[in-house]
């Protein structure tokens, strides 16, 4: 079995034929899935997902990219929704500078917010970092984040800021990426990280994996991952399987 820890099936691509995808993800061998909330919208349709769904879970939070649309009330509800038995996250959150619609500052109060508000509540906390990794780094250890832990989603940093973060209790997780033929770093990154801290995501709609690159994602997609890190570290890929959903289970408590 895998658990793709990471996945929008709230995303308004997944509207036609949401069934149809969740079942092929079973069919690919997929037992849970742990659906992302990131902001009003999205966050009310991963309630919906996780009360329709027994192995479907839940993440909230708030994605930096729309920190500047965030209010106290926002969070309010968050931490109130988030004592849902289904609600096993916090997130995503973290720092995107990349896209400039919310200023760095803003970013970095909201992300804040959300540790305290992770800590609150006692749920692990999954990380969105684009470009501004040792800003990211700096808040995780700054507040305090390894007293909950949590998950770097989609890691794309060096083999040495794995090992910063490992050691401040968090995953690290790998998508579609690492099976790019020309990227290199997550490669690096399979072979290097401590298999119990390695965990396996599709972040769909998005980053799908070659063959699909370019295509429409889906959580069935995570095995091409999974098989992918399985050859990378040399080991069987029933005994990757079975490690990284392990991983999992023991983080969100599944």
């Amino acid at each position: 079995m895998l658990i793709d820890t990471h996945v929008h099936l709230n995303a308004d691509q997944y509207d036609e034929d949401l069934e149809a995808v969740i079942e092929r993800a079973e069919e690919a061998g997929v037992g849970k899935m742990v659906v992302v909330g990131f902001d009003r919208k999205t966050i009310e349709r991963t309630m919906d997902l996780i009360d329709r769904y027994d192995h479907i879970y839940g993440v909230i939070g708030w994605h930096p990219v729309d920190a500047i649309d965030c209010t106290d009330a926002d969070l309010a509800w968050i931490e109130k929704l988030s004592s849902h038995e289904k609600i096993v996250g916090i997130g995503e959150t973290g720092l995107d500078y990349h896209w400039e619609k919310s200023p760095h500052d803003i970013q970095k109060e909201i992300f804040k917010k959300q540790i305290a508000l992770a800590k609150r509540v006692n749920l692990p906390i999954i990380i969105h970092n684009r470009e501004a990794t040792m800003d990211c780094v700096e808040i995780l250890k700054s507040e305090g984040a390894h007293e909950v832990g949590g998950i770097m989603h989609a890691f794309s940093g060096t083999p040495e800021v794995a090992d910063e973060v490992i050691g401040m209790n968090f995953h690290v997780s790998l998508g579609g990426p690492v099976t790019f033929k020309n990227a290199q770093d997550p490669k690096e990154i399979a072979k290097h990280v401590p298999i119990d801290r390695l965990l396996v995501e599709t972040d769909a709609p998005y980053l799908a994996p070659h063959p699909y690159r370019g295509k429409r994602n889906e959580p069935a997609h995570v095995k091409l991952v999974a098989e992918k890190i399985a050859e990378l570290r040399e080991m069987p890929y029933e005994e990757l399987a079975k490690q990284t959903t392990e991983n999992a289970e023991r983080l969100f408590g599944i």
